[in-house]
């Protein structure tokens, strides 16, 4: 077991016990390209003695935006930690006012960009922030570039100190702070030690049971989000190859390149690998067709443990052979399972792909809690479809009187940076309260039932939990997005983004053009069967009475939806108002 205390140590520990010739990989001019580990330490040290240089000090914050996955990045974030500075890392798709808010609210004296795009972004606000300088990773300005950078710290002279300072910096101690993508409301700093995701990620390493280290993983989630920040210290602890994906968009491609044992997915991208490959399922013809639905009906009856018949595993393996296998190859081949985080995932799109021979093992988590809490896991009993896994270990999980998730452990965040009433708020008697709603089986498998904040009462005095209608509905090819609406109203309704794609190709196939989805009656008509198939689960009460559609797809750009793909409720509700009303006032 690793004996590390501080972030910085994993990567030390991987030079001292398996030094990796490949520590990072990234694609360059269209050819991989890789540094060894012995070289990214070579350059985080480069980058303390330059920070040191720029005046840099313990306890100073530094913000980082970059829109995409890159070595740069996690060379300047040990840089930072291991003189005891904190890297505070934004998303690339917010609005100038918000880089304005947080880099006053965070204190950061110097910024990194990773482009042109967001050098004018942070340029623009630049003024009227505290901010001493800012600098790319690409080379766009040559006095403000990362190479540029680098020279500042190219003498050894204050080596030294780097490593003074490196000693000196405690357990927990501020690592870094974190500003949650914001549902509701203003972005609130969660400050987060070393100790917090430390300790976090020794017990999901053991939870994850990965031996060696001769794994290949991909980066490609906001690295800026604590699931993949998480991550990419994991892998640091592991050895593992890190490989950079070179966008969302060639994912698939960098996949079959890079052929990864492992990755870290969040459920809007499950859906859509899933909608891809029954895309093309349904343009196959004749035995291969009837095959490949007779494959996917086969899987969605898979339960783990050997708990199907003798014959069923028969015919699963002929499945495997014939069509899931396909399915491998398609994300590389060499996947040993993939890790759901940031959202509920499908309960069918779990079992289907675990049938199919890629589990996927759903956890849960948070800003707040470094992230992990729990995990499923098929390889040691610790695995149950509907539930987010069993609780780590040395972390206390009660369930309270209402049902909110309290948590309790070394991976609580230290509070609110500069919201001292929101932290006492949140964190009583050394829980955390979630604000998720959830139950704890006999067998210690956590469910999540809902989000408290967004369950609501009809004028009626039901309660409504939004997610499960979502979660069902959103099976349904029809619909990308669905939000469930009705607070202190007489009924549940809904507002629906469909599958634009799925949507055309289907109006093809009935031989019928859509020029708008929102008026559309044949569009209308097909996706109220969905409703009334969804409803059938539920009581009269919870019913969806009546459904908009939107005419245009809801985007992170548009401000609807949070970079991993939550929905943002209440700017869905006030764009769409007029829609609202049209359900509750006509």
């Amino acid at each position: 077991m690793s004996n590390s205390k501080r972030l910085f140590d994993f990567i030390y520990q991987q030079q001292e016990n398996f030094p990796q010739e490949k520590c990072y990989v990234f694609k360059k001019e269209n050819n991989w390209k890789s540094i060894s580990t012995q070289q990214f330490l070579e350059q985080a040290n480069i980058a303390s003695r330059a920070l040191l240089n720029l005046g840099i000090k313990p306890n100073d914050k530094i913000a980082v935006i970059s829109s995409n996955n890159r070595p740069e990045w996690h060379v300047l974030d040990i840089g930072a930690l291991q003189i005891g500075a904190q890297n505070v890392p934004l998303y690339p798709t917010l609005a100038e006012k918000d880089y304005e808010y947080i880099i006053n609210h965070s204190d950061a004296v110097y910024c990194f960009v990773s482009d042109k795009e967001l050098l004018s972004k942070v340029t623009a606000i630049k003024e009227k922030t505290q901010l001493k300088g800012v600098f790319t990773f690409d080379e766009i300005n040559v006095k403000t570039n990362w190479k540029t950078f680098l020279k500042l710290g190219k003498s050894e002279g204050n080596q030294s100190l780097v490593e003074a300072l490196k000693k000196a910096v405690k357990p927990d101690d501020l690592a870094t702070i974190i500003y949650t993508s914001g549902t509701t409301g203003t972005p609130k700093g969660v400050m987060l030690s070393h100790r917090n995701i430390v300790e976090n990620t020794l017990v999901s390493a053991d939870a994850l049971d990965l031996k060696g280290n001769h794994h290949r993983v991909v980066s490609y989630l906001p690295i800026n989000h604590i699931f993949e920040r998480f991550a990419s210290y994991y892998y640091h602890l592991m050895g593992f190859e890190v490989h950079f994906a070179e966008s969302i968009d060639k994912l698939g491609d960098n996949l079959r390149e890079i052929k990864p044992h492992f990755i870290p997915v969040v459920p809007r991208l499950i859906e859509k690998i899933f909608d891809k490959i029954v895309s093309k399922g349904s343009e196959l013809s004749g035995i291969k067709k009837g095959l490949f639905f007779w494959a996917l009906a086969l899987a969605e009856k898979y339960k783990p443990y050997n708990q199907n018949s003798t014959f069923y595993n028969f015919k699963l393996r002929i499945a495997r052979k014939l069509i899931f296998s396909k399915w491998k190859e398609a994300l590389g081949g060499q996947l040993h399972f993939m890790v759901s985080g940031s959202a509920p995932l499908q309960e069918r799109l779990i079992t289907i792909f675990t049938a199919a021979g890629i589990p996927i093992f759903e956890g849960y988590g948070m800003t707040e809690t470094s992230p992990g809490v729990s995990i499923n896991d098929l390889r040691n009993g610790g695995f149950k479809v509907g539930t987010v896994g069993k609780i780590l270990k040395d972390i206390e999980v009660k369930i309270a009187d209402d049902g909110e998730i309290l948590v309790k452990g070394s991976n609580v965040m230290l509070g609110y940076y500069k919201n001292k009433e929101l932290t006492n708020k949140t964190i009583i008697d050394g829980f955390l309260h979630t604000g998720d709603i959830g139950t704890l089986d006999k067998d210690g498998f956590l469910k999540i039932t809902d989000r408290k904040k967004e369950m609501f009462k009809t004028s009626g005095g039901k309660y409504i939990a939004p997610a499960a209608l979502e979660s069902i509905l959103k099976q349904s090819r029809f619909i990308e997005q669905v939000m469930v609406i009705g607070e202190s109203q007489k009924m549940p309704a809904a507002l629906i983004q469909v599958n634009f794609d799925f949507v055309k190709e289907w109006a093809k196939r009935k031989n019928f053009n859509i020029t708008n989805v929102a008026t559309d009656i044949n569009l209308i008509s097909r996706i109220q069967k969905e409703i009334d198939t969804c409803n059938a689960n539920f009581g009269n009460w919870e019913k969806i009475k009546k459904f908009e559609i939107t005419p245009e797809e809801w985007t992170i750009e548009d401000d609807l939806l949070t970079p991993t793909m939550k929905m943002k409720r209440k700017n869905i509700k006030k764009k769409y108002n007029h829609l609202f009303q049209k359900i509750y006032n006509s």
